[in-house]
């Protein structure tokens, strides 16, 4: 009898919900064959099975939490039938403690062996006893998850004294972000956002409830806590575009077969690059608790890509080395597994500043959420023709809408203009543009 044990993600990734599950008792597996579909706070992926055999059982259900060496399913190597009982195996008794105890059910605290450890499984469901510091006082482990802890390490917070007002009096993003603009201390009760019970919207007509998704979820709660901590100012421009997309089009009508299509975002990112290096503090994040400002030495850019399963910003590492080609064809391929689900959490970390792009949609402005822990965002709008007066005489142009979000606490606003100045000038003149990138 083989026993299969979710393997370690990432790091830092504990946890992860079964998505989807690809295989049922009774069938025969290969070595590498995809099992599950497992979906973290970022990411969508594939969990192949490293044995081969005959599956006895399936230790979760779609929609379990799941932790890093819980068993996921039993199976029997070909040619194995019957071993497991002779080694003194029970099937039926296989990974079943922590398997409910990764689950969350108060019933695992029932069928643990005598002397066994069950603090794992009730940490989701143990509500916080009373008084300020609930997790201070007792010896349970804090319950909150990876993106959480993380944060709260970012930000210096000290779990222990913060009131999770989550499930079970779990710990979520906005209690750390409640908590750091306390200085790192329990944010008081009185402080706490108190969201109102919503009517029972049934009553005045038919509706449909539709359950999030953890990538939607996770991304919820990353922006609710980006736009409480930082205080966010959008400058807006135009750039005119007229030429550098003429010379655009030019280049992918030409461009020989199997070459990666040249878009407006890819030249985007290297004109931001170069608006980095000489604006340094668009590159950094801020270290509230030590107050200082981390400047990045690298140059690696977050692009937005629409989903069906949500918003996910792949990141493009060291820009500044790679030519607009290049660019353009990392693009197509981050985008292309944005879209299956098949991106790494490795592809989705790391960025510095990040870019969306809303021009194949339409509109004129808006303003992007800051990335947290970045300091700034560029928003794209549609490109449209408007009439501008040069050297006294009207001519149509192309003009680009920009919309630039930035951390008030590290940009001023005369930076902030001058950094889209800057970037408004490159794609004016296109020659200034391949100089200087």
């Amino acid at each position: 009898m083989l026993e299969f044990k979710l393997p370690q993600l990432a790091e830092g990734v504990d946890t992860a919900d079964v998505a989807e599950i690809h295989v049922a008792p009774g069938d025969t597996i290969e070595a590498g064959q995809v099992v599950l579909e497992l979906e973290t706070d970022k990411a969508v992926m594939e969990l192949p099975s490293p044995h081969a055999g005959k599956i006895d059982k399936l230790l979760v259900k779609k929609g379990d939490t799941v932790r890093v060496g819980q068993p996921i399913l039993t199976l029997t190597a070909v040619g194995d039938a019957g071993s497991s009982e002779s080694n003194g195996v029970k099937p039926a008794d296989a990974g079943l403690t922590e398997t409910k105890a990764a689950t969350g059910t108060a019933a695992a605290a029932k069928t643990a062996p005598a002397g066994a450890s069950v603090s794992g499984a009730v940490t989701a469901t143990v509500p916080p006893p009373a008084g300020s510091n609930p997790w201070a006082e007792v010896h349970l482990p804090i319950p909150a998850g990876p993106a959480t802890r993380r944060l709260a390490r970012e930000l210096g917070v000290d779990l222990r004294q913060v009131r999770g007002t989550g499930a079970g009096g779990r710990i979520t993003a906005e209690d750390v972000a409640r908590a750091f603009a306390g200085n790192g201390a329990a944010a008081p009760a009185a402080a706490a956002v108190t969201v109102p019970p919503l009517p029972d919207f049934s009553q005045f007509g038919p509706i449909q409830r539709q359950p999030y998704s953890r990538l939607q979820k996770t991304a919820a709660n990353n922006l609710a806590l980006a736009w409480q901590i930082i205080p966010h100012v959008t400058q807006h421009d135009l750039a005119d575009i007229t030429d550098i997309e003429a010379a655009r089009k030019r280049f992918v009508e030409h461009a020989g077969p199997g070459a990666p299509k040249v878009t407006m975002t890819a030249i985007t990112m290297k004109a931001v690059v170069a608006c980095l290096q000489q604006f340094p503090q668009f590159n950094s994040s801020y270290d509230a608790a030590k107050g200082e400002l981390i400047l990045k030495q690298y140059y690696h850019l977050g692009v937005a890509v629409d989903t069906p399963t949500g918003l996910v910003v792949p990141v493009i590492r060291n820009v500044d080395q790679k030519s607009v080609v290049q660019l353009a064809h990392e693009l197509t391929a981050v985008a292309e597994k944005a879209r299956n689900g098949k991106l790494s959490l490795e592809e989705m970390r790391g960025g510095t500043f990040t870019i969306t792009n809303l021009g194949g949609i339409g509109g004129t402005a808006f303003t992007p959420i800051v990335n947290y822990p970045e300091v700034a965002i560029l928003g794209m709008s549609r490109s449209q023709k408007q009439l501008q007066l040069i050297d006294g005489q009207l001519r149509e142009r192309l003009m680009l809408p920009f919309s630039l979000s930035y951390d008030h606490r590290v940009i001023n606003g005369a930076d902030a203009a001058r950094f889209l100045v800057r970037l408004a000038s490159m794609f004016a003149d296109p020659f200034r543009l391949l100089v200087e990138c």
